[in-house]
């Protein structure tokens, strides 16, 4: 699977202008037996369908459902916080890749994954990892302690359409990252129309958007892990943490891989380029985590989980309970129409750290952090990223970089405690 971003969490209390004009008001009313129906007459391009989804621990509700905007159709997974799911915040999680699906999230870095037979190793080497539950098998699933539904309430969705259980239909697709933000905050907002009990105090900021007629979302935070906000900085940073003394082991020898280009070529073949030329000695060595040595740069070869999650999530069983649609059941981890879609459009034009920034000005608390094992999205050039953000108190956000040691891309997955701990205090506003 190629992942060369892992976005994490929008961390949120979500807030609506006018009330929802249905009668169901309470996530607990919801039957488990097939979906209900969720519309409003401001929105009539979009409405949700969820149900009540008894999987996972059982220890707290869980829910799963389509988010519906005309053609397209994102599937979604919402678990409830185990304290006391009526105050605790809302966490949205997406994986990116681009095209990554969300359930790697769930079942693997925020939840772990096990078949019965890995299931004590797993236990012996990681001591866990940091979801809802575990799946011990095609289909038994068990309670995770080191889940980040402790304190908050989690949604997991797959986006864009086209990427795991999500789906599109009549050639419908996403063509930009911007377009796809798009279905998720109207997601959101219908959501928290219907069941009051999520909504939030509204910013004072948000007092023209009411004016206007729109809904606005009270975005509380945002958490970007093993990111690649600024993919020119990332890209950059490969020589230097393979030629230079970053931490990271000596691939090749300098002298071995100098290398002159002369001949002036655009970004895609420029990435062709440098790509085949620094990371080829990776095909031996995780470049999710270069402590693994791996075969290939196969996903599924470098983590056996993701191969447990695959056959879990297409198991008729596990779709059944979901709720999945039977003509769009076949599920996959990631998406490489997608991944050349976005990659294409804009992976090298779309400046994300210009959009961060405009969150910063507008006081939403943000949090970089990396795993310090991760060669693809590494720290270094994350830093280089914070350190050159354009806004006013530029100083100040340097400082919101978290090295997470000994972990990888993966970070949550390899030191679950840890992270827990860390959007704990960063959900609760505490010093990190």
């Amino acid at each position: 699977m190629k992942t060369f971003v892992l976005l994490s969490t929008l961390a949120a209390a979500v807030n609506v202008v006018a009330g929802a004009q249905q009668a169901v008001h309470d996530l607990h009313t919801l039957s488990a037996s097939g979906y209900t129906t969720l519309q409003h007459p401001k929105f009539p391009a979009h409405s949700v369908r969820i149900k009540k989804s008894h999987f996972c621990e059982g220890e707290v509700q869980a829910y799963t459902g389509y988010i519906d905007i005309e053609a397209r159709h994102l599937f979604f997974y919402f678990f409830e916080s185990r304290r006391d799911p009526d105050t605790d915040g809302i966490v949205l999680w997406t994986n990116g890749g681009k095209g990554g699906s969300s359930a790697l999230g769930l079942f693997m870095e925020l939840g772990s994954f096990s078949s019965r037979h890995f299931q004590q190793v797993l236990r012996e080497t990681y001591e866990g990892m940091t979801g809802p539950c575990r799946v011990t098998g095609p289909n038994s699933t068990e309670r995770f302690d080191y889940a980040w539904i402790d304190h908050a309430n989690v949604f997991f969705i797959d986006q864009p359409v086209s990427v795991g259980l999500s789906y599109a239909e009549h050639g419908e697709h996403v063509g930009s990252t911007i377009e796809g933000a798009k279905d998720i905050s109207a997601f959101m907002v219908r959501f928290s129309e219907h069941f009051t009990k999520l909504k939030g105090p509204v910013y004072d900021q948000n007092a023209e958007l009411m004016e206007a007629g729109l809904t606005p979302i009270n975005l509380k935070s945002v958490m970007i892990g093993n990111g690649a906000t600024n993919f020119i900085e990332v890209v950059k940073s490969y020589y230097d943490v393979q030629c230079k003394e970053y931490g990271f082991p000596l691939i090749a020898s300098i002298s071995s891989r100098v290398l002159v280009s002369r001949n002036p070529i655009n970004c895609a073949a420029a990435w062709d380029f440098c790509w085949s030329s620094l990371a080829w000695q990776w095909e031996r060595i995780d470049y999710y985590d270069w402590r693994h040595p791996c075969k290939g740069q196969n996903f599924e070869s470098c983590y056996p989980e993701a191969k447990w999650i695959i056959d879990y999530l297409n198991t008729p069983n596990t779709q059944a309970i979901l709720g999945i649609d039977p003509l769009h059941s076949n599920y996959s981890m990631q998406s490489e129409e997608i991944f050349a879609r976005l990659y294409t459009q804009d992976f090298w034009s779309y400046r994300g750290e210009d959009y961060l920034a405009a969150l910063l000005e507008r006081g939403i608390r943000t949090l970089i952090y990396v795993g310090d094992t991760d060669w693809i999205a590494n720290w270094v050039g994350n830093e280089r990223m914070t350190l050159k953000l354009e806004w006013t108190q530029q100083e100040a956000f340097a400082s919101q970089l978290c090295e997470n040691e000994n972990a990888g891309h993966l970070a949550p997955y390899d030191q679950p405690r840890r992270s827990l701990e860390l959007v704990d205090r960063w959900l609760a506003g505490e010093e990190l």
